[in-house]
């Protein structure tokens, strides 16, 4: 069972990366949440990984914090819930703010992740609660403040658009942040705008 991999990202999309370890390339499934910390190519990259053996395939997920990952392994615990869609909902919402949300029991933020429907949210916030608690103790996740329960989703989409654009993860994320702080009531649009603005003044 394969539990980590570090070598050389050899390449990286929104989905996968490939990982060159010796001169073999280990393609791994990756949230976006792992994808946005990426170095860029050909740096070296170590990601905690988790092996997936069916009968027809053996896949590898990976993560670049131990929180992801055992988040992941607890969606997947869950009836229903598969390491694709798992992969998904960690794609649609930041780790601490998943957390928080399965904590809490706040089935309503859980259905607002692309692909989650009401009973698998009521189905997560049941099946997990315990282990989220008990979690967010251990990776001592701080209660969220009122504009970053509002704002989160609204950075991943803005992030989303940016990688979409072609921008790289990193400059793209500094941008969001940066454009955020100069706003106090962002619409998704005028934070996508305000960021490409402090993108296209770095290059200049």
């Amino acid at each position: 069972m394969i539990a980590n991999l570090c070598g050389l990202l050899a390449r990286k999309t929104t989905q996968s990366v490939v990982i060159d370890i010796g001169g073999i390339g280990y393609e791994i499934f990756v949230p976006l949440s792992t994808y946005y910390t990426l170095p860029e190519k050909d740096e070296r990259v170590s990601l905690h990984v988790y092996t997936h053996v069916r009968e027809d395939a053996f896949l590898l997920f990976g993560f670049q914090t131990e929180l992801e990952k055992k988040l992941f392994m607890m969606l997947i615990s869950v009836s229903g819930i598969g390491p694709k869609l798992a992969v998904n909902i960690l794609s649609g919402i930041g780790p601490e703010d998943l957390i928080r949300a399965i904590a809490t029991g706040d089935s309503l933020r859980l259905q607002s992740i692309p692909g989650v429907g009401r009973k698998t949210a009521e189905r997560i916030a049941l099946e997990l609660k315990d282990k989220a608690l008990q979690s967010m103790g251990e990776y001592q996740a701080s209660p969220p403040t009122s504009s970053e329960k509002q704002s989160s989703p609204m950075v991943d989409d803005a992030l989303s658009a940016l990688v979409n654009l072609g921008y790289s993860p990193k400059p793209a994320k500094a941008a969001v942040e940066k454009a955020r702080s100069t706003m106090q009531r962002a619409s998704l649009e005028n934070l996508i705008k305000g960021a490409l603005k402090v993108l296209a003044s770095a290059s200049k």
